[in-house]
């Protein structure tokens, strides 16, 4: 399956009114879960949605919020009946919520997920869910370094990009319903091999949280009481959860750490002309960052206007 060899961008939601599913389990309530929750909410008052966290306070502030219609804290009371479950908390508890929830999931359901590594989720659900019980592996596109339901918002997947990771074992109709999903709450989708996914994402995401880190780690006191907004916007995702951003770094550890060799490569040829003083070679490495952004930035504003 090749890079992006399906992509959608919806001319509007109401093309998508007949969507059947409206029992919905979302696992997970804090910002990613709380935004899908508040998403859904907003477009239909049709859809009854069951909240599931392990802390009872949380998942009662989700109802308040009006993320969910329901809270609990039982993975099997939380599933029952849902058409369709969302798997919204750390990828490092997956599996044993899969294991958890698959006996108690109905023939023809459909689970899908937020989580940013995916060979190892398809893995997982292809282990622990039942015949009849349809994986489709999901990555929005969208999200902050803050956490909690409490910085959910409506508009968090807006003109966002959400990719899906079928395989050949996934169902076509549980494929066609889930990507319907993501554009009905404003995403456009687009489909990769799991593998290709975790390997771009290991460029474009998980190497620059890495980087944003170790740009933080590695300063003195003395500097960083003089960081100014360039430090602090270079920086902002280093302040996401360590838990849940360690999970992701390890379980893609085989493309992150190509990742990392070719950011080294990269750091070592700016030290060479550092070292030996080639003025022009630096400027013509940082006018090529900067076009490459440009056209990436131009890009952006392409996708956003053809809305």
């Amino acid at each position: 399956m090749s890079p992006a060899f399906d992509s959608y961008w919806p001319g509007h939601q109401s093309y998508y009114r007949t969507m059947s599913i409206q029992r919905i389990s979302i696992l997970g309530t804090g910002l990613l879960g709380g935004s899908i929750g508040l998403a859904l909410k907003s477009i239909s008052s049709e859809y009854h949605i069951t909240g599931y966290g392990h802390n009872p306070s949380t998942v009662q502030r989700a109802v308040e919020v009006g993320a969910v219609d329901h809270g609990t804290s039982d993975l099997v009371e939380a599933v029952r009946d849902a058409q369709l479950v969302i798997l919204c908390t750390p990828v490092g508890v997956f599996s044993e919520i899969l294991l958890k929830i698959g006996s108690a999931l109905g023939k023809g359901a459909i689970v899908t997920d937020v989580g940013s590594t995916k060979r190892s989720v398809v893995k997982l659900a292809e282990q622990h869910l039942p015949a009849g019980v349809h994986f489709v592996a999901s990555h929005p596109i969208a999200g902050s370094e803050k956490r909690g339901v409490e910085f959910a918002r409506t508009d968090l997947f807006d003109q966002k990009l959400c990719i899906i990771t079928p395989t050949s074992r996934t169902d076509l109709v549980a494929l066609e319903a889930v990507e319907q999903l993501w554009r009905r709450i404003g995403m456009r989708t687009t489909r990769l091999s799991p593998d290709d996914h975790d390997r771009l994402l290991a460029d474009i995401s998980h190497l620059p949280h890495l980087l944003a880190a170790a740009l933080v780690a590695m300063q003195s006191p003395e500097a960083l009481g003089l960081s100014g907004k360039g430090f602090l916007d270079t920086t902002r995702i280093a302040g996401g959860d360590g838990g849940l951003w360690r999970d992701i770094l390890l379980d893609n550890r085989d493309h992150l750490a190509e990742s990392v060799g070719r950011l080294k490569s990269q750091l070592d040829e700016v030290l060479k002309m550092l070292r030996d003083d080639q003025a022009e070679p630096l400027r013509r490495w940082l006018d090529d960052a900067a076009t490459r952004r440009e056209q990436l930035m131009q890009q952006k504003l392409r996708e956003r206007n053809a809305e």
